[in-house]
């Protein structure tokens, strides 16, 4: 049945619904918006939480700024204040809040405010609105106060209001997070009157406010700022609302935005410009940064830029996109069309004129290309840099060697010697393409500036040597002139199209060299068996690739700890610690330029699977700036999500062990206890029907009576102290505390031991015992040799019929001294041959009765590998009867062997 429109309409939106539960699980978070300070937020937020406080609310001050004035202090007054931590910096004690007292405190409700302040170096956070949303993330509500120069995305309007930059800002998702905003809005007459009474700043400072920032045309600028970013908001609760509920309304069109970012200034105002954008069509939106071969030629001021540029666009709530290629417009209209973005927007181009006619310019290439989307053209005027500095803009990261211009120098002598050899054979305009040849080898060995290099000297040397007059560089024919015009032109083109080629070479290669890396650290955690192998694997892999220091760190005993580093390092100072646990415990990134503890050595990244997380990783490197590349960061995904579940599949197996084991565990419990009530329970009832008997008839039975049940007891008491001894030698095996002392020893002595020790049990069986005394001494354990005779004719005894024959075979082999314990009964089944040794498992008898407690066997195995021998069980060929075949290596002899009987 197709889809209603109608119906799916009024379906309640799933994203919908999935927002509400996530602020349901969160603290809320209710934001006193203000257009300039001294509107009243602060005092406004006391009165809130005072009423909340009279309803029963336990209410605390994270931190509250008064700012001297009384009738902030008198508000503070009866409110439990959570005292603030102080953060030695520079010599001086700053007060901050202290998040830790706050969370073990636990109040239902905490007052901070100044959402946009920025913390002390060596706090946990960088900046406030981090520690709100940590109180929040623990169930905490919190109201704080903000005003609207510190909104991110309204960083450069107000700038150009105000001609005052403000450095501290807060990020729009922190906006979009909040439950409720609340407007403190008085008249800009009302808050100039409350400035020049001294409310506000110091009645000196007063005047001087008034002629600048807070001039009655600014605060009815910043006024009507805050009033749309609160209607903005409303409109999107409102939104919300409806498709949680399915209330049918007017939608959108689904229009998308998508951000250009370059390495040209004004990259943070285009973000901007793209949140407002989106806000105002309310419309989802990205950012996408092009990376292609000239990229690594960068300075590295250039691409942290860059990098900010795309960070500040996670931080407003868009998602960042990195994409590799050469022809920028076409790569950004591919993505575009394949995401279905209808609004792209893109710096207008700062190179001169005559550069754009040369080397094109993106804007004016996605606006030729006639597609459906929309291209806004915004100009970089935001306050930043507009120009790259000399630093900046002259150096890159990787300036062409000086030996390539040698190099050059070389290839057009080179030529000209070819030249001069030709010229007596062709013309003039046929040895040009000689030197055309000097330009590309310039090119492909050097780039693009070598080759040029090439050029220039190529067109005077082709010029002085070869076009009349010759040795000098006039030109005299005009034919000549044509020649050497066009022989430049084309020498330039070529060494441009060839100097392209030559980088995207080297992009190339890295890609291939990226790609071959990964494919290889596959194969190497594919074949790692243990964790050791894939943490050792994966901390060389990392290091090697990305240029960096490596520690992982796994959960151990409820802390993570180091368990690998490449170089080998184990030790991480008390920043490092705290960086590294709270990343493990709120599975985001904390340290070296992440929002938590940046002042830690290392940036600490969560190694996380679909399934779950499975430890920390730390990244550490020489450099300033971030300690990542975009590229960078994009190839450290991927090896890390590797690297993650290779080491979720050790610990997978592992516990698949653990369970087989305690399965096998049960199991053996579970025949231990069938064993227990069967082995124990008959001798026992023997015991005591004797026992009453010689009780209750003791004068009434005759003396062979009497002998007859206390036979009894005793051979019942002695099977029971067998059944106990197998009990602890298996006991003994498995938790492998049975001490083998091995001695040379003759096999028929203790042959003869174990007939003895067996003479009771093998009354009614006959014994052929055939053991040379000429055997060569085997070093065993006397006891437990002994033990494993006497096992295997027990066996033999329990299956074997009355009066039927047990053998006993020994001699000599190969080195090694064989013996053979041979029975008459029925044999073992084929299909328990494998298994016959295995513990508590048993034969049954023809009449389906189980015999013994299915250790005997096990014991003797046990015993026998313990020693360094091998036994091993098989059916007779010649009639019905098993053969158990016990296998020594054969020992030194004894010197003197005279006193031997």
């Amino acid at each position: 049945m197709p889809d209603d429109p109608i119906r799916e309409q009024n379906r309640p939106s799933p994203d919908a619904l999935l927002e509400n539960a996530e602020r349901e699980s969160r603290g809320h978070l209710k934001i006193f918006l203000g257009a300039a300070p001294g509107v009243g937020k602060t005092y406004e937020m006391l009165m809130s939480g005072r009423a909340r406080r009279a309803d029963g609310v336990d209410v605390v001050i994270g931190v509250v700024e008064t700012h001297g004035r009384a009738e902030t202090e008198a508000l503070v007054e009866g409110f439990e204040v959570v005292p603030r931590r102080n953060v030695p910096y520079r010599g001086h004690l700053l007060d901050e809040m202290d998040i830790d007292a706050i969370l073990a405190r636990k109040p239902a409700l905490v007052l901070v405010d100044e959402l946009a302040h920025t913390n002390a170096p060596g706090s946990r956070h960088p900046k406030r609105y981090l520690d709100v949303e940590e109180l929040l993330a623990n169930g905490i509500d919190v109201y704080s106060t903000l005003n609207i120069q510190h909104v991110e995305s309204l960083n450069d309007v107000v700038a150009q209001i105000t001609r005052i930059r403000v450095r501290e800002t807060v990020p729009d998702s922190i906006i979009d997070r909040a439950d409720d905003i609340e407007i403190i809005d008085i008249t800009p007459g009302d808050l100039i009157k409350r400035l020049n009474e001294g409310k506000v700043y110091l009645p000196g400072t007063a005047k001087r406010a008034t002629q600048n920032y807070f001039s009655p045309s600014n605060l009815t600028a910043l006024r009507e700022l805050a009033l749309r970013l609160t209607a903005q908001r409303v409109d999107d609760q409102l939104v919300t609302h409806m498709q949680a509920h399915a209330i049918a309304g007017p939608w959108s069109a689904g229009e998308r935005v998508l951000v250009c970012i370059g390495d040209q200034p004004g990259a943070s105002a285009l973000v901007r410009y793209g949140r407002r954008q989106a806000d105002r069509l309310r419309a989802p939106w990205a950012a996408v940064h092009v990376e292609t071969s000239r990229d690594a030629r960068l300075a590295e001021a250039r691409k942290d830029k860059i990098a900010n540029a795309l960070r500040l666009a996670e931080q407003l709530g868009a998602e960042a996109v990195t994409l590799p290629g050469e022809d920028i417009a076409q790569e950004i209209l591919a993505y575009a069309a394949a995401n279905n973005y209808t609004h792209i927007i893109v710096g207008m181009p700062t190179s001169p004129r005559w550069r754009e006619i040369f080397a094109g310019s993106v804007s004016h290439d996605l606006i030729r290309a006639r597609t459906d989307v929309s291209v806004h053209v915004i100009s970089a005027s935001s306050g930043e840099e507009t120009r790259p500095s000399a630093a900046a803009g002259t150096k890159s990261a990787r300036r062409p060697d000086p030996g390539h211009y040698l190099w050059s120098m070389l290839y057009v002598a080179i030529a000209l010697g070819i030249g001069t050899a030709l010229s007596r054979f062709l013309d003039v305009r046929n040895i040009a393409l000689v030197f055309l040849m000097a330009v590309l080898a310039s090119a492909m060995s050097g780039g693009l500036w070598p080759a040029l290099f090439a050029s220039l000297m190529s067109a005077f040397v082709f010029n002085f040597f070869f076009l009349e007059p010759l040795y000098t560089l006039d030109i005299g024919d005009p034919e000549s002139v044509v020649a050497f015009a066009f022989f430049l032109g084309v020498a330039v083109v070529a060494s441009n199209l060839a100097g392209r080629v030559q980088r995207q070479a080297v992009t190339a290669r890295q890609r291939a060299k990226a790609t071959e890396g990964l494919y290889l650290f596959s194969r190497k955690l594919a074949g790692a068996g243990t964790l050791e192998d894939v943490l050792w694997a994966t901390v060389y892999q990392i290091a090697s690739m990305l240029k960096v220091r490596v520690v992982v760190l796994l959960p151990e005993n409820g802390r993570i700890a180091v368990q690998a580093g490449y170089p080998p390092d184990d030790t991480l100072d008390d920043a490092d610690i705290a960086a590294a646990h709270w990343a493990w415990e709120h599975d985001k990134p904390a340290g070296r330029g992440a929002d938590t503890l940046p002042g830690a050595k290392r940036l600490y990244l969560p190694l996380k699977t679909a399934r779950t997380q499975v430890g920390v990783i730390g990244l550490d490197n020489d450099k300033q700036g971030p300690v990542l590349t975009p590229a960078e960061q994009r190839l450290f995904d991927s090896l890390a999500d590797q690297a993650a579940l290779a080491i979720e599949r050790i610990q997978l197996v592992a516990d698949v062990d653990n369970a087989r084991l305690a399965a096998e565990a049960d199991k053996l419990r579970s025949a231990l206890l069938t064993s227990l009530s069967h082995d124990l329970k008959t001798p026992l009832a023997s015991i005591l029907g004797s026992a009453g008997a010689l009780r209750d008839y003791s004068t009434s039975l005759t003396e062979t009576g009497r002998a007859e049940l206390l036979a009894t007891i005793v051979d019942e008491a002695e099977r029971l102290n067998r059944f106990i001894a197998n009990l602890l030698d298996m006991t003994r095996l498995e938790s492998g505390a049975a001490a083998v002392s091995l001695t040379p020893l003759f096999v028929g002595d203790s042959v003869g031991s174990a007939l003895r020790r067996a003479e009771k049990i093998l009354l009614h069986h006959r014994i052929d015992l055939a053991v040379p005394p000429d055997l060569p001494m085997v070093r065993l354990d006397p006891v437990l040799f002994e033990q494993v005779l006497f096992n295997l004719l027990d066996n033999a005894r329990k299956y074997a019929p009355a009066g039927s024959l047990i053998s006993i075979r020994g001699w000599a082999q190969d080195a090694h001294v064989m013996l053979q314990i041979i029975d008459e009964g029925p044999g073992i089944p084929p299909d328990d041959l494998t298994r016959i040794f295995d513990s508590f498992y048993r034969v049954r008898k023809k009449d389906h009765v189980q015999a013994g407690t299915g250790l005997g066997l096990s014991i003797c195995r046990g015993f026998v590998e313990a020693m360094g021998g091998t036994i091993t069980a098989t059916n007779r060929f010649d009639r019905s009867g098993a053969i158990f075949t016990l296998r020594f290596p054969t020992g030194p002899e004894p010197a003197n062997l005279e006193g031997r009987p």
